[in-house]
């Protein structure tokens, strides 16, 4: 069976973009045929491990994502086309322009190139090893001593076949390059089951910081079995935190780090991210640091007496003004650092990407180098 929203989006590229073309019926046809398949990349990686982690060579999956964005973004073109379409009409009318505008064939074969270049560049920014970015925070609590205490972040990994053993290990080599004082990956490790993912996670075990390695889980690791990867994950030596924190002790100061697990947990009878539970006993006047996947519910966290949170999940919206639309069903929270009620929130691109959409464009993957300093009083 078709994937039908797909399939609708197919059929609307279809209608505006082929009949226009200058080419034979054979043409248009196999063009449309092409595009409909393009469409149902969705259905045919179920044959083949399914959405988040096809189980089928690198090269096809870039070429695949590739294809997929140059749809989505053909879609938004051509839509975009057809509002300019209908100002231009009523400018016509008003007698705004002398001469009705005419937006022709030729419009929809310099749109088809630009979505092919453009996902092509675009693809290449989503699966390159991100560059590190530097983020200076002022933290409130955090005591003088603790002044530019240094956090990596590392989030949306997505281990698969596309994000793989090798580029999972420069990742790795580029985190531990920084030499933090505490490492922290805030969930969607892996995609796939543990059985085909043992030697893409392998890196995972090397990561290192002078106060440790802590991670919380995301979204994907439930899609992908969450109890056999939890068993795994700390058998590589990994700790993670679920709706609990640690108190961590450095230069006669201390910081408390949190983590929740993720908002997707109860969809498979397993336990939901709680803030309360995960600070009880938490001692006073100790800066609180949050790891939590995902971005939503920062202001029940800031409330909570959470001083950092730590996120990913968005993967900064993918493209730069589509990424609006991730933001309203993320809490308003996309990309970068925010104020939340006295709280800041950071909100990581993150280094990966899953397997649906593979492109960036103007939203760069990162490692995030935090460096924390007191708030003004």
């Amino acid at each position: 069976m078709f994937l039908i929203f797909p399939a609708l989006f197919a059929a609307i590229v279809i209608w505006r973009f082929v009949p226009a073309l200058p080419f034979s019926r054979a043409w248009k046809i196999a063009i449309a045929l092409v595009i409909l398949l393009i469409s149902q990349w969705g259905l045919i990686t179920n044959l083949f491990g399914g959405w988040a982690s096809p189980e089928v060579p690198r090269g096809v999956i870039i070429v695949a994502g590739w294809a997929t964005g140059a749809f989505i973004l053909l879609l938004c073109f051509l839509i975009l086309k057809d509002i300019a379409s209908i100002f231009l009409w009523i400018a016509g009318k008003t007698g705004f322009f002398p001469q009705k505008p005419q937006l022709g064939w030729q419009w929809n074969i310099g749109l088809g190139v630009l979505a092919i270049i453009l996902s092509a560049i675009g693809t290449w920014q989503g699966i390159r090893v991100p560059d590190v970015k530097q983020v200076h925070v002022n933290v409130r609590h955090l005591p003088k001593e603790l002044d530019g205490f240094r956090v990596v972040q590392l989030t949306d990994l997505h281990a698969c076949r596309l994000m793989d053993a090798e580029w999972m290990r420069a990742v790795v080599d580029k985190a531990n390059a920084l030499n933090p004082d505490l490492m922290v990956v805030t969930g969607d490790l892996v995609d796939g089951l543990t059985k085909n993912r043992v030697d893409d996670v392998a890196p995972y075990k090397d990561l290192k910081a002078r106060l440790g390695v802590y991670v919380v889980t995301g979204n994907h690791e439930y899609y992908s079995n969450y109890l056999a990867w939890m068993r795994y994950f700390e058998g590589l030596g990994l700790r993670i935190l679920k709706n609990e924190h640690l108190v961590l002790n450095d230069k006669g100061s201390q910081i408390i780090l949190a983590g929740t697990t993720d908002r997707t947990a109860a969809r498979f009878g397993l336990a939901e991210p709680d803030i309360q539970k995960a600070l009880a006993g938490k001692p006073e006047g100790v800066p609180v640091i949050l790891m939590a996947h995902q971005p939503k519910g920062a202001d029940a966290n800031a409330a909570a007496g959470v001083d950092l949170q730590l996120s990913g999940h968005t993967h900064g919206g993918h493209v730069l003004g589509i990424h609006w639309l991730n933001q309203m069903v993320n809490g308003g929270y996309v990309s970068g650092l925010y104020d939340v009620d006295g709280m800041k929130l950071y909100v990581s691109n993150g280094a990966g990407l899953w397997n649906g959409f593979l492109i960036r464009l103007g939203k760069p993957s990162e490692i995030t180098e935090l460096v924390l300093h007191p708030a003004a009083p």
